[in-house]
C-alpha cells in the first residue's frame, strides 16, 4: 500500500487546479459569458426566493457548463500541443468539445426557464 500524500502535495496540487481555473477566465472569452450569466442567474435565484431543491437543480446545471468548459479548454490545448498543423480530426476533437459546451449551455437555459421562467414571469406581470 503507498503511502498518502503530504498535506504539502495536497496543497500544490490545490494550487495546479487554481491555476486551471485562472488560466480559463485569462483565455476563454466564453468563459466570461459563463461567469455574468452565473451572477445573473445567482442574483435572480436570490431575488425569487427560491427552494433549496430549485438551488441544488440550478447549481449542478451551472457545474455542468462550467465543467463542459474547462474539458473543451484541455481538449484545446492537448490537440494543439499533439500537432501544429491541420488535421481532421484535430478539428474533430475541438469541435466536439465545443459541441459538448453547446448542449450543456442549452440544457442549462431549459433547466433555468423552467425553475426561473414562472416565478420571474409572476414577479413582473402579477399572473
Amino acid at each position: 500500500m503507498s503511502p498518502s500524500p503530504s498535506p504539502r502535495f495536497r496543497l500544490i496540487s490545490f494550487r495546479f487546479a487554481f491555476e486551471g481555473i485562472v488560466h480559463v477566465l485569462k483565455t476563454q472569452p466564453n468563459a466570461w459569458v459563463h461567469a455574468a450569466i452565473t451572477i445573473a442567474v445567482v442574483a435572480i435565484g436570490l431575488w425569487l426566493g427560491l427552494s433549496r431543491i430549485e438551488w441544488a437543480i440550478l447549481v449542478v446545471t451551472m457545474a455542468v457548463v462550467w465543467l463542459a468548459e474547462f474539458v473543451n479548454t484541455a481538449v484545446e490545448a492537448a490537440v494543439d500541443l499533439a500537432t501544429g498543423e491541420r488535421h481532421p480530426l484535430a478539428k474533430i476533437a475541438k469541435d466536439t468539445a465545443a459541441g459538448g459546451v453547446l448542449v450543456a449551455a442549452i440544457l442549462a437555459l431549459i433547466v433555468g426557464l423552467l425553475i426561473l421562467g414562472p416565478p420571474l414571469w409572476v414577479r413582473l406581470f402579477g399572473s
